[in-house]
């Protein structure tokens, strides 16, 4: 298999770990940012963290195998982000600890005051992750200031508060909402009574909203916010670096691809469609359907996010020649061979075992469940 072959194909496999991450443990944070709307009392509270409870420390090593797979296969692109947005990673870092120990320490008292403190902690758990990943998409939009020296040493001109600019809190309410949405989905599907009630009233606000939000994203990129197009590159089969070719910034050139390769259009229509199924089956039986509509619609904006920006990674506001493209921050040859034999062996396994797991623990979380298993259950 040629070089250049494979640098797409781990562009597409990275893509297919982050979409996995937002698809499992988004609805793990979406459910962790309602945990103190939709639940009233403590049973309730259980009934919402029960829902996700068997699952999410699973579900999060998605996060953790595309921060390796990006390690290995995307070394610039790792480096260059670990510098830009090295506060608002600690920010994420800091608050999925939240998680663990919300999950495993609620419990352990019975008093309304230290479960409700944990409560709160499990929605900092889902809410600042669910932010901060939209804004982080957002800022690469805009394009991330950082410049390459002639010996490829990266250096970052920006701070942690310019990475909060309009655009991008646009972008991470998008991210938000639309997490949330997918929460609400599952607890809808995994529970029953006032606490499913809840969640299809949550789902119906916060789906209809994510789908304003992702057009209002998309009229500002398409009007306000200049994208980056490659105007000389080496051969695509060419060892990285980044400085070898050259690139002009200008307005509207995020939708150039869509012009090219109108099949990419697909991609937003489904984030788009998606929200809507789930806003419109919100208050209905098909509890499994609202669930795939929300799990659509994230599909559809992360692609439409990585379509747009293709063949750029991680663009550079401050030397558009910095870039970082597909094609010039891989790692070499033999490594992404090497990852890739990896990926075709345990893949597959890992998907087998997460059907097997999610086919065990299926079924409803309910008050009776949360009262006959006390000392088992969150």
């Amino acid at each position: 298999m040629d070089y250049a072959t494979l640098k797409l194909i781990w562009w597409v496999l990275i893509g297919v770990l982050l979409i996995g991450f937002s698809l499992t443990d988004g609805f793990d944070m979406g459910a962790a940012v309602l945990l103190p709307f939709i639940g009233k009392t403590d049973a309730e509270r259980r009934i919402v963290i029960n829902t996700v409870g068997a699952t999410w420390e699973g579900n999060q090593v998605w996060l953790i195998t595309a921060g390796g797979a990006m390690f290995a296969a995307w070394p610039l692109v790792y480096a260059a982000s670990f510098s830009g947005f090295y506060f608002a990673m600690l920010l994420v870092l800091f608050a999925l600890f939240f998680r663990p120990v919300g999950f495993d320490y609620r419990g352990k008292r019975d008093n309304p005051k230290w479960r409700s403190a944990w409560d709160w902690a499990l929605f900092i758990g889902g809410f600042v992750p669910a932010l901060v990943f939209g804004v982080a998409f957002g800022n690469l939009l805009e394009g991330v200031p950082f410049a390459y020296d002639t010996d490829l040493r990266v250096t970052y001109h920006g701070s942690f508060w310019a990475l909060l600019n309009p655009f991008a809190l646009v972008c991470g309410l998008v991210s938000l909402t639309m997490l949330t949405a997918h929460g609400a989905a599952f607890v809808k599907l995994k529970s029953d009574g006032v606490v499913a009630a809840r969640a299809s009233k949550a789902l119906r606000i916060v789906s209809l909203l994510a789908v304003v939000l992702f057009v209002v994203a998309g009229v500002i990129v398409a009007t306000l916010i200049g994208g980056y197009t490659i105007t000389s590159a080496p051969p695509l089969d060419s060892a990285s670096n980044p400085l070898l070719k050259s690139v002009e910034a200008g307005q509207g050139l995020w939708l150039t691809n869509y012009g090219l390769y109108p099949w990419m259009t697909v991609a937003p229509a489904l984030g788009i469609l998606g929200g809507l199924v789930a806003c419109a089956l919100a208050g209905s039986r098909f509890e499994k359907t609202a669930f795939i509509a929300t799990g659509l619609m994230i599909v559809g904006v992360i692609l439409t996010a990585g379509f747009s920006m293709f063949p750029f990674i991680m663009p550079s506001s401050l030397d558009p020649r910095s870039s970082l493209t597909v094609w010039d921050s891989t790692s070499s040859k033999t490594t992404l061979e090497i990852m890739l034999v990896a990926v075709i062996i345990f893949l597959p396994i890992v998907l087998a075992y997460t059907t097997w797991a999610y086919r065990v623990m299926r079924g409803k979380v309910t008050a009776a469940a949360i009262k006959e298993q006390h000392n088992s259950l969150y």
